[in-house]
């Protein structure tokens, strides 16, 4: 069964991730997506771990893509580009602001070729500002974001990083979403149009909801550090560490049953959700010392049968073996070639009219010039040429 987007072509000219990634939930989705790399091929294909050539970051990031590698500082290589846009439905690009129009492929020159492709451009700051045209990698993002105070830490105050590309992440789900609203929209009217998004707005927009809903309201600022969620996170057992949670009351009279303390039930300090989250430091204080007196297993079935959100902590290895991850047929393992076995994380949301599935692995660079190129009708011999001249690499 053909996938959502089966039949729309992406060219994916970004690099690292989250670009790459946005594209790669449009090509499980059934995408026919064109990665345009430069003869170096993307940074990410020398980073991490790797196997047989393939690096395992790339791989999860480009799954399900063709690899096409131009030398677009070449006429010859960017005629091929032109040709490639011909029939596309969309193109993506992360260059720094300016730097595409500079090569000749702004939106308007791209619109000339294509009128009713969707052009995409996304970026760390915006086109426009003081940060602008500085480089960007997540960690600059997370600084200017409020993403370092929201982690920051609670005794000490000294700010701290998310230990994930988060807005690398949030920018790649975002993407997704505005090209398949892009793609939505063209649907109904039949015009094209430019979507511009960066990482700055992307991660800030991500946190509003809870993380700055002391800035909500104008002229009642407050600074959202001094209202921290009071979330119950982790807490040490007698042999191990798990996480609890008790935000409702029912919730908290739950915990406070199974912990044999029904005082803090009717305590004005805990009675309500206002309150708990107020003297949040004292409460998490009382639980984790009763906490400690049981050992992991024991506590977590009791406090499942309290109906009290709570969980093991697992290492990302244990993911592998855990019960509820497999029951969701998330972690498959298939054969790609001279890879062997790879093992990815299915397509998260599940379509049952269109259904989404990796449709192949991660290309290694120029892997598919010469089949996409064919497919647009380059004879054997100019492709060879093109090939001698170095305008198509790698394959």
């Amino acid at each position: 069964m053909p996938g959502a987007f089966d039949g729309i072509r992406i060219l994916d000219l970004t690099t690292m991730v989250s670009g790459p990634m946005a594209c790669m939930i449009l090509a499980d989705q059934g995408a026919d997506v064109i990665k345009i790399e430069a003869p170096r091929g993307d940074q990410m294909r020398a980073l991490g771990p790797a196997h047989k050539g393939m690096s395992g970051g790339f791989f999860s990031c480009n799954r399900g893509k063709k690899s096409v590698s131009l030398d677009l500082k070449t006429d010859a290589g960017k005629a091929v580009l032109r040709d490639l846009i011909a029939s596309a439905d969309v193109l993506v690009q992360n260059f720094r602001p300016g730097a595409i129009d500079r090569m000749g492929f702004g939106e308007a020159d791209v619109r000339a070729i294509r009128p009713d492709i969707l052009y995409v451009s996304m970026s760390g700051f915006g086109d426009a500002g003081p940060y602008s045209h500085k480089r960007v990698y997540d960690p600059v993002i997370q600084a200017l974001t409020g993403a370092t105070d929201v982690q920051a830490d609670r005794k000490t105050g000294r700010p701290q990083m998310f230990q994930v590309i988060i807005a690398d992440k949030v920018t790649a789900l975002t993407a997704a979403q505005a090209i398949s609203a892009g793609l939505f929209a063209r649907a109904r009217t039949g015009a094209g149009q430019h979507i511009r998004l960066s990482m700055l707005d992307a991660l800030i927009a991500f946190f509003w909801p809870e993380q700055m809903a002391t800035l909500n309201f104008v002229g009642q600022e407050k600074d959202p550090a001094e209202f921290r969620s009071g979330m119950d996170l982790i807490y040490e057992t007698k042999d191990g560490y798990i996480t609890v949670g008790a935000v409702s009351d029912a919730e908290w009279k739950g915990l406070c049953t199974v912990l044999d303390k029904p005082e803090w039930i009717e305590d004005p300090r805990f009675r309500e959700a206002g309150p708990r989250m107020r003297n949040v430091g004292i409460r998490k204080e009382l639980c984790a010392a009763e906490l400690a007196r049981w050992s992991s297993e024991a506590l977590l079935a009791a406090l499942n049968e309290a109906d009290v959100p709570s969980a093991p902590l697992l290492t990302r290895y244990d993911l592998l073996d855990d019960e509820q991850v497999k029951a969701n047929g998330l972690l498959i393992v298939d054969e790609y070639g001279t890879l062997g076995p790879v093992r990815q994380p299915r397509p998260v949301a599940q379509f049952d009219g269109t259904p989404s599935r990796i449709r192949g692995a991660a290309p290694f660079l120029g892997e598919h010039n010469r089949a996409v190129l064919s497919e647009l009708g380059y004879d054997a011999d100019t492709l060879e040429q093109l090939e001698r001249s170095g305008v198509l690499t790698g394959g």
